[in-house]
Protein backbone atom coordinates (compact mmCIF):
# COMPACT_ATOMS: atom_id res chain seq x y z
CA UNK A 1 0.00 0.00 0.00
CA UNK A 2 1.03 3.22 -1.20
CA UNK A 3 2.38 5.12 1.93
CA UNK A 4 0.51 9.65 2.01
CA UNK A 5 1.47 12.59 3.90
CA UNK A 6 -0.76 12.84 6.69
CA UNK A 7 -1.66 16.72 7.20
CA UNK A 8 -3.68 18.78 8.96
CA UNK A 9 -5.16 21.59 7.52
CA UNK A 10 -6.90 24.83 9.23
CA UNK A 11 -10.41 24.90 8.03
CA UNK A 12 -11.97 27.47 9.68
CA UNK A 13 -10.97 30.55 11.73
CA UNK A 14 -11.73 30.46 15.86
CA UNK A 15 -13.68 33.06 17.52
CA UNK A 16 -12.63 32.77 20.92
CA UNK A 17 -11.58 29.56 22.09
CA UNK A 18 -10.05 27.04 19.12
CA UNK A 19 -11.72 23.81 18.53
CA UNK A 20 -11.40 20.49 16.51
CA UNK A 21 -14.09 21.57 14.25
CA UNK A 22 -10.95 24.30 12.96
CA UNK A 23 -8.77 21.58 11.70
CA UNK A 24 -9.15 19.09 8.81
CA UNK A 25 -6.84 16.18 8.47
CA UNK A 26 -6.31 14.61 4.98
CA UNK A 27 -4.01 12.79 3.18
CA UNK A 28 -2.40 13.44 0.15
CA UNK A 29 0.59 12.30 -1.71
CA UNK A 30 3.83 12.65 -0.92
CA UNK A 31 5.77 15.54 -2.67
CA UNK A 32 9.08 14.96 -4.74
CA UNK A 33 11.97 17.34 -4.63
CA UNK A 34 12.75 19.56 -7.20
CA UNK A 35 16.46 21.00 -7.92
CA UNK A 36 17.70 22.07 -4.76
CA UNK A 37 15.41 20.84 -2.31
CA UNK A 38 14.72 17.43 -0.18
CA UNK A 39 12.52 15.66 1.44
CA UNK A 40 11.56 15.45 4.87
CA UNK A 41 9.97 12.70 7.42
CA UNK A 42 8.76 14.03 10.36
CA UNK A 43 10.00 12.60 13.75
CA UNK A 44 8.64 15.06 16.40
CA UNK A 45 6.35 17.88 15.52
CA UNK A 46 6.65 20.62 18.29
CA UNK A 47 3.27 22.33 19.71
CA UNK A 48 3.60 26.06 20.78
CA UNK A 49 1.74 28.34 22.23
CA UNK A 50 2.35 30.82 19.64
CA UNK A 51 0.76 28.61 17.19
CA UNK A 52 -2.50 30.09 18.33
CA UNK A 53 -1.70 33.17 16.71
CA UNK A 54 -1.11 32.03 13.73
CA UNK A 55 -4.67 30.82 13.36
CA UNK A 56 -6.02 34.49 13.20
CA UNK A 57 -6.55 36.63 10.24
CA UNK A 58 -5.10 39.34 11.31
CA UNK A 59 -1.82 41.27 11.31
CA UNK A 60 1.23 40.34 13.50
CA UNK A 61 4.78 39.72 13.37
CA UNK A 62 4.58 36.40 10.65
CA UNK A 63 2.05 35.49 8.23
CA UNK A 64 -1.33 33.73 9.20
CA UNK A 65 -2.07 30.36 8.29
CA UNK A 66 -3.85 30.38 4.95
CA UNK A 67 -7.18 28.19 5.47
CA UNK A 68 -6.95 25.00 3.56
CA UNK A 69 -3.17 24.91 4.07
CA UNK A 70 -1.20 22.96 7.14
CA UNK A 71 -0.75 24.57 10.35
CA UNK A 72 2.66 26.18 10.72
CA UNK A 73 4.83 25.20 12.80
CA UNK A 74 8.50 23.43 13.15
CA UNK A 75 9.74 20.29 13.62
CA UNK A 76 12.57 17.46 14.01
CA UNK A 77 12.83 15.39 10.69
CA UNK A 78 15.17 13.44 8.86
CA UNK A 79 16.08 13.50 5.07
CA UNK A 80 14.90 11.00 2.91
CA UNK A 81 15.97 11.98 -0.52
CA UNK A 82 17.99 15.04 -1.16
CA UNK A 83 18.75 17.27 -4.54
CA UNK A 84 20.68 19.61 -2.40
CA UNK A 85 24.54 19.22 -1.73
CA UNK A 86 23.85 20.31 1.61
CA UNK A 87 21.81 18.02 2.76
CA UNK A 88 22.09 13.91 2.56
CA UNK A 89 19.47 11.53 2.78
CA UNK A 90 20.01 10.44 6.82
CA UNK A 91 20.74 13.75 7.88
CA UNK A 92 18.59 14.94 11.35
CA UNK A 93 17.30 18.27 10.72
CA UNK A 94 15.43 21.42 12.79
CA UNK A 95 12.95 22.67 9.71
CA UNK A 96 9.93 24.18 9.46
CA UNK A 97 7.94 21.01 8.87
CA UNK A 98 4.16 21.96 9.48
CA UNK A 99 1.73 20.09 11.04
CA UNK A 100 2.50 16.56 8.36
CA UNK A 101 4.33 13.76 8.09
CA UNK A 102 6.37 15.11 4.79
CA UNK A 103 7.67 18.38 3.50
CA UNK A 104 9.93 19.83 1.33
CA UNK A 105 12.81 22.59 1.91
CA UNK A 106 15.13 24.44 0.14
CA UNK A 107 17.58 24.29 3.34
CA UNK A 108 16.40 27.97 4.38
CA UNK A 109 15.96 28.25 7.97
CA UNK A 110 17.45 24.58 8.14
CA UNK A 111 19.82 23.61 10.92
CA UNK A 112 21.48 19.97 11.10
CA UNK A 113 21.40 18.17 14.27
CA UNK A 114 24.09 15.72 15.96
CA UNK A 115 22.41 12.78 17.87
CA UNK A 116 25.69 12.44 19.72
CA UNK A 117 25.54 15.37 21.58
CA UNK A 118 21.91 15.58 22.18
CA UNK A 119 18.82 13.66 21.86
CA UNK A 120 17.25 15.12 18.50
CA UNK A 121 14.31 16.18 19.94
CA UNK A 122 15.88 19.52 22.18
CA UNK A 123 16.42 20.78 18.53
CA UNK A 124 12.39 22.25 19.88
CA UNK A 125 13.36 22.16 23.04
CA UNK A 126 15.79 22.91 25.34
CA UNK A 127 18.49 23.37 22.64
CA UNK A 128 15.82 25.13 19.95
CA UNK A 129 13.12 27.91 20.25
CA UNK A 130 11.59 27.60 23.50
CA UNK A 131 15.86 27.60 25.44
CA UNK A 132 16.72 30.56 22.79
CA UNK A 133 13.38 32.72 24.10
CA UNK A 134 14.70 31.73 27.40
CA UNK A 135 17.88 32.46 27.30
CA UNK A 136 17.40 35.96 25.35
CA UNK A 137 14.54 37.33 27.48
CA UNK A 138 15.77 36.67 30.44
CA UNK A 139 19.68 37.61 30.03
CA UNK A 140 19.16 40.27 27.07
CA UNK A 141 15.72 41.69 29.02
CA UNK A 142 15.26 41.08 32.28
CA UNK A 143 19.61 41.29 33.04
CA UNK A 144 19.39 39.34 37.02
CA UNK A 145 21.76 40.47 39.28
CA UNK A 146 22.89 38.58 41.90
CA UNK A 147 20.41 38.17 45.24
CA UNK A 148 17.51 39.31 42.92
CA UNK A 149 14.14 37.75 43.16
CA UNK A 150 13.19 36.58 39.62
CA UNK A 151 9.87 35.84 39.13
CA UNK A 152 8.47 33.25 36.34
CA UNK A 153 5.13 32.13 35.20
CA UNK A 154 4.09 29.05 33.34
CA UNK A 155 7.43 27.88 35.18
CA UNK A 156 7.11 24.13 34.33
CA UNK A 157 6.59 24.82 30.85
CA UNK A 158 8.58 24.83 27.69
CA UNK A 159 10.59 28.41 28.20
CA UNK A 160 9.08 29.19 31.78
CA UNK A 161 11.46 25.92 33.79
CA UNK A 162 14.44 26.76 31.91
CA UNK A 163 14.11 30.85 32.60
CA UNK A 164 14.44 29.92 35.68
CA UNK A 165 17.35 27.61 36.20
CA UNK A 166 19.39 29.67 34.27
CA UNK A 167 18.22 32.38 36.89
CA UNK A 168 19.45 30.11 39.56
CA UNK A 169 22.84 29.95 37.66
CA UNK A 170 22.82 33.89 37.63
CA UNK A 171 22.40 33.51 41.64
CA UNK A 172 19.43 34.90 41.88
CA UNK A 173 16.00 33.97 44.17
CA UNK A 174 13.16 32.51 42.19
CA UNK A 175 9.53 31.74 42.27
CA UNK A 176 7.80 29.80 39.95
CA UNK A 177 4.05 30.42 39.38
CA UNK A 178 2.49 27.42 37.73
CA UNK A 179 -1.21 25.43 37.69
CA UNK A 180 -1.34 22.33 39.95
CA UNK A 181 0.69 21.19 42.80
CA UNK A 182 2.65 18.29 40.80
CA UNK A 183 3.85 21.03 38.57
CA UNK A 184 4.80 23.12 41.68
CA UNK A 185 6.88 20.09 43.20
CA UNK A 186 8.25 19.76 39.90
CA UNK A 187 9.61 22.85 39.73
CA UNK A 188 11.07 23.11 43.19
CA UNK A 189 12.29 19.74 44.00
CA UNK A 190 13.67 18.58 40.30
CA UNK A 191 14.92 22.41 38.68
CA UNK A 192 15.60 23.78 42.07
CA UNK A 193 13.79 27.18 41.96
CA UNK A 194 12.95 28.30 45.42
CA UNK A 195 9.43 28.30 45.81
CA UNK A 196 6.60 27.89 43.59
CA UNK A 197 3.04 29.18 44.08
CA UNK A 198 -0.21 27.99 42.68
CA UNK A 199 -2.42 30.28 40.54
CA UNK A 200 -5.14 28.24 40.93
CA UNK A 201 -5.61 28.56 44.70
CA UNK A 202 -7.86 30.34 46.28
CA UNK A 203 -5.16 32.67 48.33
CA UNK A 204 -2.97 32.68 44.89
CA UNK A 205 -2.02 36.42 45.53
CA UNK A 206 -1.52 36.18 49.29
CA UNK A 207 0.48 33.26 49.27
CA UNK A 208 2.92 35.67 46.12
CA UNK A 209 3.09 38.41 48.64
CA UNK A 210 4.51 36.07 51.46
CA UNK A 211 6.54 34.54 48.47
CA UNK A 212 8.27 37.67 47.42
CA UNK A 213 9.11 39.73 51.08
CA UNK A 214 11.52 41.64 49.06
CA UNK A 215 9.05 42.12 46.02
CA UNK A 216 9.64 41.79 42.34
CA UNK A 217 13.05 42.56 40.33
CA UNK A 218 12.50 40.47 37.58
CA UNK A 219 9.24 39.24 36.21
CA UNK A 220 9.15 36.85 33.33
CA UNK A 221 5.25 36.84 31.36
CA UNK A 222 4.29 33.98 29.93
CA UNK A 223 0.90 34.29 30.54
CA UNK A 224 -1.05 38.05 31.48
CA UNK A 225 -4.38 37.65 32.80
CA UNK A 226 -5.15 37.43 36.83
CA UNK A 227 -1.42 35.92 36.91
CA UNK A 228 -0.16 39.39 35.49
CA UNK A 229 -2.78 41.42 38.11
CA UNK A 230 -1.35 39.94 41.03
CA UNK A 231 2.62 40.27 39.79
CA UNK A 232 2.65 43.92 38.83
CA UNK A 233 1.63 45.76 42.44
CA UNK A 234 5.07 43.82 43.73
CA UNK A 235 7.04 44.97 41.14
CA UNK A 236 10.33 46.93 42.57
CA UNK A 237 11.73 50.24 41.45
CA UNK A 238 13.95 49.69 38.29
CA UNK A 239 12.04 46.29 37.68
CA UNK A 240 12.37 44.96 34.58
CA UNK A 241 9.69 42.48 32.27
CA UNK A 242 10.60 40.63 29.74
CA UNK A 243 6.95 40.11 27.70
CA UNK A 244 6.89 36.81 26.06
CA UNK A 245 3.48 35.37 25.90
CA UNK A 246 -0.12 36.27 27.04
CA UNK A 247 -1.43 32.48 27.18
CA UNK A 248 -4.28 33.61 29.00
CA UNK A 249 -6.09 36.23 26.41
CA UNK A 250 -4.85 34.78 23.45
CA UNK A 251 -8.55 33.55 23.09
CA UNK A 252 -10.58 37.54 24.17
CA UNK A 253 -12.58 38.52 21.60
CA UNK A 254 -13.54 41.54 23.53
CA UNK A 255 -12.22 43.80 26.31
CA UNK A 256 -12.62 43.03 29.24
CA UNK A 257 -15.21 44.05 31.62
CA UNK A 258 -14.09 46.28 34.62
CA UNK A 259 -12.58 49.60 35.47
CA UNK A 260 -9.83 50.82 33.18
CA UNK A 261 -6.67 49.90 34.68
CA UNK A 262 -4.45 51.33 32.30
CA UNK A 263 -3.94 54.98 33.94
CA UNK A 264 -3.08 53.25 37.51
CA UNK A 265 -0.60 50.77 35.08
CA UNK A 266 0.94 53.83 33.40
CA UNK A 267 0.99 55.55 36.63
CA UNK A 268 3.21 52.70 38.72
CA UNK A 269 5.40 52.03 35.24
CA UNK A 270 6.30 55.94 35.66
CA UNK A 271 6.92 56.20 39.55
CA UNK A 272 8.81 52.87 39.57
CA UNK A 273 10.45 53.42 36.55
CA UNK A 274 9.92 49.80 35.42
CA UNK A 275 11.11 48.57 32.11
CA UNK A 276 8.67 46.41 29.84
CA UNK A 277 9.71 44.67 26.54
CA UNK A 278 7.79 42.91 24.50
CA UNK A 279 10.74 40.07 21.66
CA UNK A 280 10.28 37.59 20.34
CA UNK A 281 12.84 34.80 19.44
CA UNK A 282 14.06 35.25 16.23
CA UNK A 283 15.14 39.00 17.44
CA UNK A 284 18.02 37.61 19.36
CA UNK A 285 18.87 34.88 16.49
CA UNK A 286 22.29 36.85 16.59
CA UNK A 287 22.57 34.80 20.39
CA UNK A 288 22.27 31.15 18.82
CA UNK A 289 26.44 30.62 19.39
CA UNK A 290 26.68 31.69 22.49
CA UNK A 291 23.29 30.31 23.57
CA UNK A 292 24.51 26.75 22.16
CA UNK A 293 27.63 26.69 23.63
CA UNK A 294 26.57 27.88 27.35
CA UNK A 295 22.80 25.81 27.43
CA UNK A 296 25.02 22.96 26.22
CA UNK A 297 27.46 23.10 28.74
CA UNK A 298 24.26 23.90 31.24
CA UNK A 299 22.52 20.72 29.93
CA UNK A 300 25.44 18.31 29.96
CA UNK A 301 26.50 18.93 33.20
CA UNK A 302 23.26 19.05 34.94
CA UNK A 303 22.64 22.37 35.96
CA UNK A 304 19.40 22.63 33.36
CA UNK A 305 16.81 19.63 33.07
CA UNK A 306 14.38 19.31 31.07
CA UNK A 307 11.26 17.44 30.60
CA UNK A 308 8.91 16.37 27.42
CA UNK A 309 5.38 15.82 27.04
CA UNK A 310 5.65 13.30 23.97
CA UNK A 311 1.87 12.48 22.50
CA UNK A 312 1.82 9.27 19.98
CA UNK A 313 0.64 10.09 16.66
CA UNK A 314 0.03 13.00 13.99
CA UNK A 315 -3.77 11.83 14.42
CA UNK A 316 -3.59 13.65 18.34
CA UNK A 317 -1.78 16.96 17.44
CA UNK A 318 -5.42 18.93 17.43
CA UNK A 319 -6.51 17.82 20.96
CA UNK A 320 -2.94 18.24 22.43
CA UNK A 321 -2.75 21.90 21.13
CA UNK A 322 -6.10 22.31 22.63
CA UNK A 323 -4.64 21.33 25.87
CA UNK A 324 -1.55 23.26 25.78
CA UNK A 325 -3.67 26.20 25.32
CA UNK A 326 -5.17 25.37 28.47
CA UNK A 327 -1.90 24.14 30.57
CA UNK A 328 -2.37 20.47 30.50
CA UNK A 329 0.88 19.60 29.47
CA UNK A 330 3.73 19.02 31.72
CA UNK A 331 7.02 20.00 30.10
CA UNK A 332 8.12 20.78 26.43
CA UNK A 333 4.90 19.52 24.22
CA UNK A 334 5.93 16.80 21.01
CA UNK A 335 3.64 14.84 18.61
CA UNK A 336 5.87 11.55 17.59
CA UNK A 337 4.61 11.40 14.08
CA UNK A 338 7.33 8.66 13.07
CA UNK A 339 9.97 6.52 14.96
CA UNK A 340 13.31 8.40 16.38
CA UNK A 341 16.13 5.73 15.05
CA UNK A 342 18.40 7.74 17.69
CA UNK A 343 16.68 6.12 20.69
CA UNK A 344 17.54 3.63 21.99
Amino acid sequence: MTELNKQWLLKSRPHGEPTLDNFEFVETAIPEPADGEFLLKTIYMSLDPYMRGRMNDSKSYAVSVELGEPMSGGGIAVVVKSNNARFKEGDYVVAMTKWQGYSISNGEGVMKLDPAVAPISTGVGVLGMPGITAYAGLLEIGKPKKGETVVVSAASGAVGSIVGQVAKIKSTRVVGIAGSPEKCAYVVDELGFDICVNYKDADFVEQLVAACPDGIDVYYENVGGAVFDAVFPLMNDFSRIPLCGRIANYNMTEDPEGPNKLPAFFGQMLVKRITLRGFISFDHYDLLPQFLKDMGSWVRGGQVKYKEDIVDGIENAPEAFLGLLKGKNFGKLLVQVSDDPTRG
